[in-house]
């Protein structure tokens, strides 16, 4: 369509403000942003739709205008809700990079303008798709009975032969057209899509998994009802959803991509109406996270407690239990962490908050709305989850496993990754997104099924098995998530007390290295709750005194002195249990551990030194 047909249309209140020669420019398609630099979402020929929240001034227009016009846009409209009339530098701009300006009224919404454009685009490049766009119109209109996004894609599959799937950040599947998404290749897939999306590259990104291609196209959250557009990727990188398209759209003509990126705003209008629910959710644990830092009365607390179970547990007859996990997200800049934990002006707590509320979702569960019993607030940096349980028996044990085996293989806490596999959800029964093992059982054993039916709580080394591989690459080389997980408190009396350990518990998984890491309330009556508080000097002194000298012999001969001592302590000093697993004979495990005492001078017979080397390798 050309950019005149929107001056035709009554209903999109547009009145241009310059660029009257320009007005036979094609629209291939149309973008919301607020970005102060939006190149990197700009392929030419869209109509860009703005609030100018990216103004704080009269010199911020050329810049902006500038990078429109050599990105080849078709024209701009600036909204005037936020500023009413447009300023005249933001015209005067337009009028010298010849670039159409257009202004909304403030009662058109720029979902109305996104709908017709698309619609219009749609229908004059590819009829056979013009079904796809209108369905999706009446859905947006008639509410969630109209069947979800999965209209959408059912007759992208029916229309087109294409198969589609749309994926959260973690690769959940929100919606999807036939044969779900396995959960493993969702992980895969948006971790192919954060990496591309922190090194700048340009969407469509191009992924192959098992000898299959798949074309990722950005959902980014930027609909009027929304948060404002950010102004730096990490803002939004680890919340926006996406389309996964089994297909190589490499060498698509541009009608087809302009389609595709068509429906993907389409979907986003959708995910932006079904936001606004969240925002009951959020305020409910607002109100309860402040009563209880403020050491309110429990009386008041149970009374807000008792609001929030008929939302976020329709029809529990009874009060449920309470968890608490807190989350934050960490960035770096020139490998430092600035001060409040974020490099600039990238304000960390929202972040964490939109993450917490993806993380919490059971990932067995799909659809949009599956995240509608979990509460998020943030405060500062920190994101903060009241997570309800159905009422039951107390929590299990957090070690499932075989009581009578005394090997050390596994401590009380996480691997050093803050690992798991297995995500209890909260009916009680584990989600299939991982191997099957149950919180703090050693790995590879499987935890006993009617402790994991018994057990509705959430536990920390289980909570990001689904969730850690595509994480890891959203948050790249200068991003970190930690979380805390309490035990389950039955009464509001508890919840100050459980969220005090949720946050202790944050801070010894952020002790830990890797990317993604967590930590439960178990750990907190263990050494490890030591071990991340010693200073970094005195940490660095005691495990190369001990281990140094082993290291470097392992390096001169390839002896695997490390190894060895790892297994004897594992062992408990069992001579013919550590043979075994090393697959030695007695005699040069003797040997080994006699090498190791006259190179440290200590005694492995003796709990003391037995100790030392513990803690050193727990350290190091």
């Amino acid at each position: 369509m050309r950019l005149r047909a929107l001056l035709e249309t009554d209903a999109l209140g547009l009145r241009l403000l310059g660029g009257q020669d320009e007005l036979d420019r094609t629209v291939r398609g149309v973008m919301t942003t607020d970005l102060r630099d939006p190149s990197r979402y700009l392929s030419g020929g869209e109509l860009v739709l703005t609030g100018l929240a990216w103004r704080r001034d009269a010199s911020d227009s050329e810049p902006f205008v500038r990078i429109l016009a050599g990105a080849g846009v078709a024209g701009l409209a600036a909204g005037e809700a936020e500023l009413g009339d447009i300023p005249a530098d933001l015209v005067e701009a337009c009028d010298h990079h010849r670039l159409p300006l257009f202004a909304v009224h403030e009662t058109v919404a720029f979902a109305t303008i996104t709908e017709h454009v698309v619609r219009q685009v749609s229908g004059e490049r590819a009829g056979d798709l013009a079904a796809v766009v209108d369905r999706h119109r009446r859905l947006m209109t008639s509410g969630p009975a109209g069947g979800g996004p999965e209209v959408v894609l059912d007759l992208l599959t029916s229309d087109l032969d294409l198969r589609a799937w749309v994926l959260s950040p973690t690769g959940r599947q929100i919606a999807g057209a036939g044969t779900p998404l396995p959960g493993p290749l969702g992980a895969t897939l948006a971790g192919h899509h954060l990496a591309a999306t922190r090194t700048g590259r340009r969407a469509p990104h191009r992924a192959a998994v098992a000898g299959t291609t798949y074309s990722l196209f950005p959902i980014r959250n930027t609909g009027r009802g929304a948060v404002p557009a950010a102004r730096d990727v990490r803002e939004s990188v680890l919340s926006d959803w996406l389309l996964a398209v089994e297909a190589d759209a490499s060498d698509w003509p541009a009608a087809r991509l302009d389609l595709l990126q068509g429906v993907t705003q389409l979907i986003a209008v959708e995910r932006d109406r079904r936001e606004a629910a969240r925002t009951v959710r959020r305020r409910l644990a607002q109100e309860v996270l402040e009563l209880v830092q403020a050491g309110a009365a429990p009386a008041e607390i149970a009374a807000r407690l008792r609001v929030a179970a008929p939302v976020l547990l329709p029809g529990l007859g009874v009060a449920p239990q309470w968890q608490v996990v807190v989350a934050r997200v960490d960035w770096t800049a020139d490998g430092a962490t600035a001060p409040g934990g974020v490099p600039g002006d990238i304000a960390g707590g929202p972040v964490a908050q939109a993450l917490l509320e993806e993380i919490l979702v059971d990932p067995a569960v799909s659809g949009p709305d599956s995240a509608d019993r979990i509460a998020v607030a943030h405060t500062g940096e920190e994101a903060i989850a009241l997570v309800p349980l159905p009422a039951g028996p107390a929590p299990l044990p957090d070690t499932v496993g075989d009581a009578t085996d005394t090997d050390a293989d596994t401590d009380a806490g996480l691997p050093a990754d803050g690992g798991g596999a297995v995500r209890k959800t909260g009916t009680g029964a584990p989600a299939a997104a991982g191997a099957g093992t149950g919180a703090g059982a050693k790995p590879g054993t499987a935890a006993a099924p009617t402790a994991a039916a018994q057990d509705p709580a959430l536990h920390a080394d289980a909570l990001l098995a689904a969730v850690r591989e595509p994480l890891s690459a959203g948050l790249a080389d200068d991003g970190r998530l930690t979380l805390g997980v309490s035990a389950a408190v039955h009464s509001a009396e508890g919840l100050r007390g459980a969220l005090e350990e949720a946050r202790h518990a944050r801070r010894v998984a952020a002790a830990r290295p890797g990317r993604v890491c967590a930590a439960g309330h178990h750990e907190l009556a263990s050494h490890v709750l030591l071990l991340p508080f010693v200073p970094d000097d005195v940490r660095r002194a005691f495990t190369a005194r001990l281990l140094d000298p082993l290291r470097d012999y392992d390096r001169r001969h390839r002896a695997e002195l490390i190894e060895t001592l790892e297994a004897f302590l594992d062992c408990d000093g069992s001579w013919t249990r550590c043979a075994a697993r090393l697959h030695l004979h007695v005699n040069t495990l003797r040997y080994r551990v006699g090498r190791i005492e006259q190179l440290t001078g200590r005694d492995l017979s003796r709990l003391e030194d037995k100790l030392d080397f513990f803690l050193a390798l727990r350290m190091s």
